[in-house]
């Protein structure tokens, strides 16, 4: 491609926006969580578990990197420091059918930074715009960035503006910015979830700074009420824990984000069409819990959500397959429950959910 014609693509790539993604989540994010969660809804960008550039060169690429096509859009979230390895994953994203490819710049764990990567490039703006740029060069796919507001001693907007404008500047597609801080020494990942403020202002501030960038909002959204709040001051957000606590949040994303004329799915219908999945990995030796563990959450505030979590978690032993447990599960569950559809309504900015 020559340089006027991959300029025009970038261009293009610059107009794309998606107004909701489920965040990438380690241990979470997964190939059965993802295909369960196409299920509730399609239209709304996933991601995959962070992967490091590490792994997939020197892993097995097919473990790590293969998906359903029922998963799409979907987004190979790197993680990694190297441009030659960034570009090099980045043209194996495009060649394995991926959407997008992500940079993780926004992980604060030891072993994260220990590898020097993760919240802690946002001390080298430099070094990210270097991966930036060489992924740009070796793939046509969108290459976007999630990142922090800031880590310990770069915490001022000012930081944030240079770091959003020195990457922007390499050609960063699309910037998906948690809203706090990353605290790298003396709070763990999970506490790095909670303990740090929200600074929900300094990303809309960036908006408006760089009006001609995409900017997404990550951090403490709970519901899609609230995510929606913020769509007026940002281009996107993205929810995480939420997700996977309460996957059932996301049957009417598709109508209130992406305005599709479509019936949000009921329970029911969702775990009929799990059915054939567990089963065609049942039979490839696939331990049910794998699957199953991504279900646990599909009636979260119903009244028979604890005994839905008994179910699906006790041993196998007795029903043999996932399939088996699932189906048992299923005549567990009331037949109002498992065919209400939600209805959404918005009082003083509160989401009220009916089923």
């Amino acid at each position: 491609m020559g340089a006027r014609q991959r300029d025009m693509a970038m261009a293009a790539r610059r107009g794309v926006v998606w107004p909701l993604s489920i965040a990438p989540m380690m241990e979470r994010t997964d190939r059965h969580y993802r295909f369960f969660m196409r299920q509730i809804t399609r239209c709304t960008l996933l991601y995959t578990e962070m992967i490091t550039t590490g792994a997939i060169l020197h892993g097995p690429r097919d473990k790590l990197l293969d998906f359903s096509g029922e998963e799409r859009p979907l987004t190979l979230q790197l993680g990694g420091d190297d441009p030659a390895q960034l570009a090099e994953c980045a043209r194996i994203a495009e060649a394995w059918g991926y959407d997008e490819v992500n940079l993780n710049v926004g992980c604060p764990s030891d072993r994260v930074q220990s590898g020097r990567f993760g919240a802690c490039l946002m001390a080298q703006p430099w070094r990210v715009a270097e991966g930036v740029a060489a992924m740009r060069q070796a793939t046509t796919l969108p290459v976007t960035v999630k990142h922090r507001i800031g880590i310990d001693g770069f915490e001022r907007y000012e930081d944030l503006w240079r770091f959003v404008q020195t990457v922007g500047q390499a050609g960063c597609d699309r910037f998906i910015v948690h809203a706090r801080i990353a605290v790298l020494r003396g709070l763990s990942p999970r506490e790095n979830r909670t303990v740090p403020p929200l600074r929900y202002a300094d990303v809309y501030r960036l908006k408006a700074d760089f009006p001609e960038y995409v900017i997404d909002m990550n951090g403490g959204i709970t519901t899609l009420a609230q995510g929606r709040a913020h769509l007026p001051a940002v281009d996107g957000v993205m929810l995480g824990r939420a997700a996977y606590d309460n996957p059932y949040l996301f049957a009417q994303a598709d109508t209130l984000f992406f305005a599709a004329n479509t019936l949000s799915p009921t329970r029911r219908q969702i775990l009929e069409a799990m059915l054939p999945y567990v089963e065609s990995w049942a039979v490839r030796g696939l331990p049910a819990t794998r699957i199953l563990r991504h279900m646990l959450g599909l009636f979260a505030h119903q009244r028979m959500a604890k005994a839905w979590k008994r179910f699906l978690s006790a041993p196998p032993q007795a029903t043999g397959t996932a399939s088996a447990v699932l189906r048992d599960a299923l005549r567990c569950v009331p037949a109002e429950i498992l065919d209400a559809r939600p209805e959404l309504s918005y009082e003083d900015g509160r989401e009220a959910v009916t089923y």
